[in-house]
């Protein structure tokens, strides 16, 4: 098994922060019917997503 760069475990930390914090955003706007909770929620995934198929180590 490889270790990781320090920059790759940040990549990886930012990657999951942006997951974490989007998802439970979706749901509460979901169940709030907040679209603007959602949409939040949605690009943070997106963000994570895009990054994580960027960011190839």
């Amino acid at each position: 098994m490889t270790t990781r760069s320090h920059a790759d475990r940040g990549i990886r930390r930012t990657v999951l922060a942006l997951a974490a914090a989007g998802l439970p955003l979706i749901a509460t706007g979901a169940v709030l019917d907040a679209l603007w909770l959602l949409g939040i929620g949605v690009w943070g995934v997106i963000a994570a997503i895009v990054i994580e198929l960027v960011y190839q180590p």
